[in-house]
């Protein structure tokens, strides 16, 4: 029996798409059964409904201890994706908790269950911090506890120690690290938001950079892990670098709308975060902004993706056909 934490999220759905198409027993846990119809709905959008039947869905909690006991009888294989992502300081205790201490329960689990494998999707900002002297962000890049990291980042590398505790005791475990992930069926919530804003006339872009990545090739990525020998091992999963204003370029252009004209300098975003810090805190709005979100929209960070491609033989999904895709199937 296969188990999927957050088979109701952008990572977790797409890869019950891709395991249902060959598996029989897989597990995915959810908190709120609404949420089951958003994964419903990506099997509906590939025409893959007979496959979301194989789908045995069981309401949990990584949270929630008593929860967990049930969802890991008979189970072999865990794959992780589970997480809560925010860039708003508030969510702080949230992060901890949910990414955190969720983890550490289901290494428990693992542990207590006798579980095969493990696999955890992480991320790139729980990746390390560039020296003075280096270039190119990888695996190795040690991470820098004196630096100024956002609440999400700590929360997800405090994860992966987790993951790391669960393997000294005897766990076979396997990381994924995620850049930007694009992918269909979830316009409204995470990466989504990219297109959506664009389509709504979004007038500003941004010279930074990172990593970005299909949400398909994630869940390759993870099975082909989890089915290998591979442990002890964690991988950063990007197709390409791009600038945020090639990214906000691109998708303009397939949805046929027009591309922001106004780059976003430095001084703006610094004003704009404090800004929207004053309207959270005396008009109770929701941040859209942060000092740390405005930092990665500034930032031009390259990761490098030569460890998974080689342990893999893998080959990456073109951005720019990623995104043409992402419109196809939102339009259809």
């Amino acid at each position: 029996m296969i188990l999927v934490t957050g088979g109701t999220g952008l990572v977790g759905a797409h890869l019950l798409l891709q395991l249902t198409a060959n598996e029989t027993e897989i597990r995915a846990i959810y908190r709120n059964e609404k949420n089951i119809r958003k994964t419903q709905s990506l099997f509906q959008l590939y025409g893959k409904e007979a496959q979301f039947d194989k789908i045995q869905w069981m309401e949990g909690d990584i949270i929630d201890v008593p929860s967990l006991e049930k969802a890991f009888q008979g189970v072999t294989h865990v794959y992780h994706s589970a997480a809560l992502i925010s860039y708003n300081p508030k969510d702080e205790n949230k992060l901890r908790k949910t990414n955190i201490e969720g983890t550490a329960n289901i290494v428990n689990f693992c542990i207590d269950s006798k579980v095969s494998k493990l696999c955890h999707v992480s991320s790139i900002a729980a990746l390390g911090d560039l020296k003075p002297n280096e270039t190119i962000i990888t695996e190795e890049t040690e991470w820098n506890p004196e630096y100024l990291h956002s609440d999400y980042a700590i929360s997800k590398y405090g994860a992966e120690m987790e993951i790391w505790r669960g393997q000294q005791e005897g766990l076979n475990v396997v990381i994924v690290n995620p850049g930007v992930i694009f992918g269909a069926g979830f316009w409204q919530q995470g990466s989504g938001i990219f297109f959506s804003a664009v389509q709504k006339g979004f007038p500003f872009y941004t010279n930074g950079a990172t990593g970005y990545v299909s949400a398909t090739d994630v869940a390759s990525v993870m099975i082909q892990l989890m089915n290998s020998a591979i442990s002890g091992e964690r991988f950063s999963v990007i197709a390409e670098n791009r600038t945020f204003k090639d990214i906000i370029f691109l998708i303009a252009e397939k949805l046929g709308v027009q591309k922001p004209k106004l780059e976003a300098k430095p001084w703006m975003l610094s004003v704009g975060w404090r800004l929207d810090w004053l309207s959270a805190t005396f008009f109770n709005t929701k941040r859209r902004l942060s000092k740390y979100s405005t930092r990665s929209l500034l930032s031009s960070d390259t990761i490098s993706n030569a460890k998974i491609k080689n342990a893999l033989n893998f080959e990456f999904q073109r951005i720019e056909s990623v995104i043409a895709e992402v419109v196809r199937l939102h339009q259809k």
